[in-house]
């Protein structure tokens, strides 16, 4: 890997852009960060973790990247907006087609934002093999100060490969959807993994949860915690004790060192257990790594842990520019579930339909679909697809039907989240939603069980952008919509990439057309039909009905004819009848 001409203008206070350059070549690679167990991971360049990316505001990042894998990949710059060029995305099948094994893709975008990021594969489970690691982007100059900055990754880790444990969860075999348990919880790809302040000190640590499943629990002994970012969006400093991160979010905390080296100190990173259907006799939820101010003791503070009972709760931040949220001029309301489909499944889905990933990756069908492009049903039938007007100001209300809490995350966008309350949304005027007037935004939020939250954002960013469960299992299986944002104006400003209609040949995968890889809306083969079983009687249900019960009044008549035209047996049956007082049978 090279890193090229990242120059600092200091003297006068201005960083002057620069060609961040990297070379990744895509390699499997073993490792143990758990101590417990060696397993084959993703990396980079024959070495894993992933070596954090560090690029300035204005800077131009670009990542050759080369598949040595032999399985497909794809990247993604989690929280990246990518305006004008939502071909670099990186989700397979929305902006498109994977990377194929031996070949070459190139990521090149602008860097307009700052703060805490993170890349990761967008490919059917694989981060959670490896291919992931911090993306920071650094401002000219940071609102807060402090003297040194720090990275604090949590992540589980599983010991068996995403494709086997997505292949478990994903079978007949399953019907509960019950998700892989993880095997651990890691701070910074590690179980070793230790911090050192010096006295006096102030740290910003740049927290950013990596996982494909479990929220932590966050907190250190003895330490407040200064929030002043959530996922890149800065905030009014707020003190708080512990916090949660769900799977993709990021918080940046100033955290001041203590004045002398009597104790050190443990930073606890909390796995949430309520999301696992079991509860591994093996696992250790309570993750911990030491904060050394002095390295010649073990005199350590005692716990102030508190994990899961944290009364964190990030609707109550406050932005540090305040909000200005307008009426919406479309609303979207969601409701999300699992259930088993008619293959067999139990699937995420939202409206009661998967997800399902079209021929075409939606954008290719976006910019080269003409006035068509307008049309949602281009997009195929289980695409998920809604759409949006340019600059149109969007309500989305996600009502979560299931026992579990669910971290959703969109994509090129932030979100103001402006409402909440339990049960369905039942709409503006229903009187029980909790409202915020200044509310926070960011680009991943938790929803938790059997409750409601409404989200707004501006839909100023052409293209087309995933809204998913980024609990990577439940992506996987189907619980993902798409924006499509003002198709007409995406076309006006943009062209794809030729390496990004190559990359779907060399994958064997068609480049052009709508879902199914066709003209016009002939959507025949696009991917559909897996849909919930219909919970009724369906024309050959009623029909198969109907012939039972004939079938059964003919046995009937049947019985009574042969036991009539015995005369023994009609001699009772006419006694039998006398008795009774009704009719004797002739």
């Amino acid at each position: 890997m090279r890193l090229l001409a990242c120059l600092l203008a200091v003297g006068v206070g201005v960083t002057q852009a620069a060609r961040v350059v990297y070379d990744w070549n895509i390699t499997y690679v073993n490792a143990n960060p758990d101590n417990l167990f060696e397993r084959r991971v993703v990396g980079v360049n024959n070495a894993w973790p992933l070596p954090p990316i560090h690029v300035n505001i204005g800077d131009t990042l670009v990542i050759n990247a080369h598949n040595s894998l032999d399985v497909p990949t794809s990247l993604h710059s989690h929280g990246m907006f990518q305006n004008n060029t939502p071909y670099m995305d990186g989700p397979v099948g929305v902006t498109q087609c994977a990377i194929p094994p031996n070949y070459n893709l190139t990521y090149e975008f602008n860097i307009t934002q700052h703060g805490s990021y993170w890349i990761h594969s967008h490919y059917m489970g694989q981060y959670m093999d490896g291919l992931r690691g911090p993306l920071i982007l650094h401002n000219v100059n940071e609102t807060y100060k402090y003297d040194e900055e720090m990275i604090v990754t949590v992540s589980d880790w599983y010991h068996k490969q995403s494709n086997d444990n997505l292949n478990t969860f994903m079978s007949v075999y399953n019907p509960t959807g019950a998700e892989p348990v993880p095997q651990s919880g890691i701070i910074n790809d590690s179980a070793n993994t230790t911090f050192t302040f010096i006295p006096g000190k102030t740290y910003r640590l740049r927290l950013i949860n990596m996982s494909g499943f479990s929220t932590f629990y966050i907190s250190i002994d003895g330490h407040t915690l200064d929030i002043i970012e959530v996922d890149g969006v800065e905030t009014q400093r707020t003190s708080v004790d512990s916090l949660y991160l769900t799977a993709a979010q990021r918080i940046s905390v100033l955290v001041t060192a203590k004045n002398n080296t009597d104790l050190n100190y443990y930073m606890h990173a909390d796995m949430a257990t309520d999301m696992f259907d079991v509860m591994p006799d093996d696992l250790n939820p309570n993750i911990t790594a030491p904060i050394y101010y002095n390295t010649n003791h073990q005199n350590f503070a005692p716990s102030q842990d508190i994990g899961m009972a944290s009364p964190f709760d990030d609707f109550l931040l406050v932005p540090l520019v305040n909000a200005s949220i307008p009426g919406p001029d479309q609303s979207l309301n969601l409701t999300f579930n699992f259930e088993v489909t008619t293959d067999g499944i139990n699937r995420g889905m939202f409206n009661e339909l998967p997800y399902l990933q079209p021929k075409v990756p939606t954008l290719n069908t976006m910019l080269g679909m003409g006035n068509l492009s307008n049309n949602v049903d281009v997009y195929g039938p289980q695409s998920m697809a809604f759409m949006m007007k340019h600059l149109d100001f969007i309500e989305v209300a996600v009502s979560n039907f299931d026992a579990g809490n669910h971290p959703f995350h969109l994509h090129g966008h932030t979100f103001y989240m402006v409402g909440r309350g339990n049960g369905t949304w039942l709409g503006a005027n229903a009187g029980t939603t909790e409202w915020f007037s200044n509310p926070m935004s960011r680009d991943t939020i938790l929803i938790p069980s059997e409750t409601y939250v409404v989200l707004r954002f501006r839909a100023d960013n052409p293209g087309p952008w995933f809204f998913h469960c980024h609990i990577d299992w439940h992506l996987e299986s189907g619980l993902a919509a798409t924006f499509i944002v003002a198709p007409d104006v995406a076309q006006q400003r943009m062209t794809l990439p030729q390496a990004f209609l190559d990359v779907c040949t060399a994958g064997g995968n068609p480049a052009t057309g709508n879902a199914a890889g066709k003209e016009g809306l002939d959507l025949s083969g696009a991917p559909s039909g897996v849909t919930l079983i219909y919970d009724g009687f369906t024309a050959k249900g009623k029909g198969a009905m109907a012939a039972c019960i004939l079938c059964a009044l003919i046995g009937m008549g049947s019985i009574v004819f042969y036991a009539l035209s015995d005369p023994e047996k009609k001699a009772r049956a006419i006694a039998d009848a006398k008795r009774q007082g009704a009719t004797p049978p002739s």
